[in-house]
């Protein structure tokens, strides 16, 4: 379990706040898929993720899940709920076989606001998560799911060889047969191979023309052209 002295926006603090710190967080653990707090409900603490691996989600009002993050030991959850003392925005969900939160009270993280280092890591945990969420909604407006999945495999492509595909949809917020589909049609253009769980790229030209084009029909007519011109010298 990570030290909460070893937390970024922590350790630059004065060392007189270091046992006071260690004293006023209370420590709670979980087990996987326990809820650690539910979208709508309130909370005057601030969740420091010290073990484990969490998401965070909304659901629609027909009951569908809508995941926005996953965070993993450090991070710090919650920041503008706890600060603007409002409701939290999304469900959190230990996805970890177990895992650790530690929660500071409102009026202690008052108190650490004074000290100039600890705002400013505030500040960046907070920021890093609109960014986030920047690119969730970029995703979700714009991309399809195939350039969902082309835009995975460029940037994140080992996540197959140790994430279920299950996971995986539910990471892109699409079904596990809209996410087979897509690979199956992905090999049999010749863009990736699968092999042991791993997805191997061999075409990377064609996965950002599946980006830009927002579909595997842009690509699929650019390889074409390619296999006639081979075919023709």
């Amino acid at each position: 379990m990570i030290k909460i002295a070893d937390i970024p926006m922590f350790t630059n603090l004065d060392k007189k706040f270091h046992k006071k710190l260690y004293d006023s967080i209370h420590i709670r653990h979980f087990i996987q898929n326990s809820i650690i707090f539910y979208e709508g409900d309130c909370s005057d603490y601030l969740h420091i993720l010290l073990d484990g691996q969490v998401r965070l989600y909304k659901t629609s009002p027909k009951d569908q899940i809508v995941q926005i993050h996953r965070l993993y030991a450090p991070a710090t959850i919650g920041e503008y709920a706890t600060l603007e003392q409002v409701a939290f925005p999304a469900t959190c969900e230990m996805i970890s076989s177990k895992g650790t939160i530690g929660l500071l009270h409102f009026r202690d993280l008052s108190e650490y606001l004074k000290d100039l280092d600890f705002t400013l890591g505030l500040l960046k945990s907070m920021t890093n998560k609109v960014m986030m969420l920047s690119s969730l909604v970029h995703k979700e407006t714009i991309l399809s799911s195939e350039a969902k999945v082309a835009d995975l495999i460029l940037n994140e492509g080992e996540i197959f060889s140790r994430v279920k595909n299950n996971e995986i949809a539910s990471i892109l917020n699409i079904t596990p047969e809209t996410l087979s589909r897509i690979l199956t049609k992905m090999k049999k253009e010749g863009i990736i191979e699968i092999r042991k769980h791993q997805v191997q790229i061999q075409n990377i030209e064609a996965l950002h023309i599946i980006m830009e084009k927002n579909t595997i029909k842009a690509c699929r007519d650019c390889l074409s052209k390619k296999r006639e011109l081979i075919e023709v010298e």
